[in-house]
């Protein structure tokens, strides 16, 4: 493991990623549109919209310092008039004067030290009077009131707000160029990775159907270059597989054919040697027919499920064939059917086979055997639950390897040939599904076999 593995883990990063491809895609782009978002922003306000406002404060404490002067140089009450007339029409500024009157307001700058805000500052800067700037006004008619000192009374100005504050559209219009940007981009972005992300999963969907045995019809080989390598990856890979069970199909059928011929030939001898000792040969017809139910069973092992389809099936009645069918021989066996669906795809031989193997075994090894079958969350569930010995935790799963016997003579009446529960589990992953062993409610074993739709 690298240095940098070590020290970054990638085990809590995943865990906090979002579990499909296209939610982890979408937040890869969607984090970038945010932080462009968020550095524009400090861009515009910090650089650009201070700046401008900077420059509109200075503005505009030179027009009230130009009407201040004025006011202290013209006494005249006509040249008064012509005065505010002008600054009304050229700056945009009310102007009215208050002869005698004197400021009184607790927030007047007094000082450079009083001014608090940059229009403050800028004011006092070219004004150098007392003065006051009370924005209260601007809340209910868009209107701020400034005050200036004068020698012979206060300046009163009413100041619109685009004199003083910077934005106005030109931040809507931002905020909403911004804003319509990235829904856009990301719009696109999104439906752009839709047709991306649809042929992995259409590429998903065939694996998974083929894993569980059933066919998968040829499918176009879209999106990415990738991806297209993986379906044709895929594509070869199936051919391959269903030629290799084809092949092997067809070498177990002549095996078998080959095979059983010489065992009838042995059993059509034994038939005919009416002087040889009858305990002698009745033992050889046991070992030859013996011979015959071990040949039979390395070959289902070898053959699997061979080249069955699944078909559309009915799960409640490949069940109720099965355990009819050990009824009839005798068999205690009570079978309970809960919320099945009507019909799924299965393979029925190879289930007829995978369950017949596990209620054989139970009924080796108990006297009573029930079946169970239910329907949840997408998968089939049936369990074969028997009264007998059972089997230690930690020898359950070596119950599933090829050959091997738990019990612990040599006898293949008592314990079969260890093939039982290896066919079964094998039979039910070409199925898609699996095979657990368990305690039974009746105190001996119990197998549960799943099967997904």
């Amino acid at each position: 493991m690298k240095a940098w593995q070590r020290l970054f883990p990638p085990q809590p990063l995943e865990r906090m990623m979002p579990a499909t491809l296209m939610a982890r895609v979408s937040l890869v782009i969607l984090i970038p549109l945010i932080l462009v978002q968020v550095i524009s922003t400090y861009v515009f306000y910090y650089n650009h919209l201070f700046a401008v406002t900077e420059r509109i404060e200075e503005d505009l404490a030179g027009d009230l310092a130009a009407m201040s002067y004025a006011f202290t140089d013209l006494r005249d009450a006509g040249q008064r008039e012509r005065l505010v007339g002008n600054a009304k029409r050229a700056m945009g500024l009310d102007i009215s004067f208050l002869p005698g009157a004197t400021i009184t307001d607790d927030r007047a700058v007094h000082t450079e030290h009083d001014a608090d805000t940059s229009l403050e500052r800028a004011v006092w800067q070219v004004v150098g009077r007392s003065f006051v700037i009370d924005r209260l006004k601007y809340r209910t008619d868009g209107l701020a009131l400034v005050q200036i000192q004068q020698d012979d009374g206060v300046l009163n100005a009413l100041v619109p707000r685009s004199r003083f504050l910077a934005g106005g559209n030109s931040t809507l219009v931002f905020v909403m160029w911004l804003t319509g940007s990235s829904v856009l981009l990301f719009g696109v972005a999104t439906v752009y990775l839709r047709s991306q992300v649809a042929a992995v999963r259409r590429l998903a969907r065939a694996a998974d159907s083929f894993g569980k045995g059933r066919e998968v019809p040829n499918f176009p080989e879209g999106g990415a270059l990738e991806v297209r390598q993986a379906a044709r990856a895929f594509t070869i890979m199936r051919e391959r597989i269903q030629r290799q069970i084809a092949q092997r199909t067809e070498m177990l059928a002549g095996v078998s054919h080959d095979l059983r011929t010489p065992l009838t030939r042995m059993k059509l001898q034994l038939a005919m040697m009416t002087g040889a000792a009858s305990e002698d040969v009745k033992a050889m017809r046991d070992d030859v027919t013996e011979m015959e139910r071990m040949l039979e069973s390395y070959l289902a092992f070898a053959r699997g499920d061979g080249a069955e389809t699944a078909v559309a099936s009915k799960p409640a009645e490949l069940l109720a064939d099965v355990t009819g069918r050990f009824r009839r021989e005798g068999a205690d066996i009570t079978l309970e059917l809960g919320n099945l669906p009507a019909r799924m795809p299965l393979k029925p031989v190879a289930f007829g086979r995978c369950l017949g193997n596990l209620i054989a075994n139970a009924v080796r090894y108990g006297r009573k055997v029930q079946v169970s079958a239910a329907h949840a969350g997408g998968i089939i569930q049936i369990d074969v639950d028997d009264d007998g010995p059972g089997i230690p935790p930690d020898k359950r799963e070596e119950a599933f390897r090829a050959f091997h016997r738990l019990e612990p003579s040599r006898n293949t009446r008592t314990g079969g040939i260890g093939l039982g529960l290896t066919i079964a589990r094998d039979l039910v992953h070409g199925m898609g599904g699996d095979i657990a062993l368990g305690t039974s409610p009746l105190g001996g074993l119990r197998a549960t076999l799943r099967i997904p739709l």
